[in-house]
């Protein structure tokens, strides 16, 4: 679930956990009831301070995504359809604004990015 970690990012390591578990809880693959990685155990999986990972867990509890239970642990909350929604297409634009930002990079226009993604939603066929 955390593969997409990257230290080297201009985004703080915080946020970028605390998106993964919000597109995680948005996509269905957290559970209302689950229990994310202890903050101990995912520091030591990620090799980062435990501090990092509750300022993420903090983040997603203030967005009322999470509970924490001193001495049990941190949980899922049962989270409506309509904010699954609104995550799913807050995570749809934050890819748009990367695949985007990439593009222009590597010097490829608007309107063969829009070629090459309707050629890909067709199936991959020329």
């Amino acid at each position: 679930m955390f593969d997409r970690i990257d230290p080297r990012s201009p985004t703080p390591l915080y946020a970028q956990i605390s998106t993964r578990l919000r597109v995680a809880i948005a996509a269905g693959e957290l559970c209302p009831g689950d229990a994310l990685p202890s903050v101990r155990q995912l520091a030591a999986q990620l090799r980062i301070n435990p501090a990092t990972v509750v300022q993420a867990y903090r983040d997603l509890e203030g967005e009322g995504l999470v509970a924490t239970r001193h001495g049990a642990g941190t949980f899922v909350l049962d989270v409506t359809a309509q904010r699954r929604d609104v995550e799913r297409t807050n995570e749809a634009r934050r890819l748009v604004r990367e695949l985007l930002a990439e593009a222009g990079r590597l010097g490829i226009s608007a309107p063969d990015l829009r070629a090459a993604i309707d050629q890909e939603l067709n199936g991959g066929e020329d």
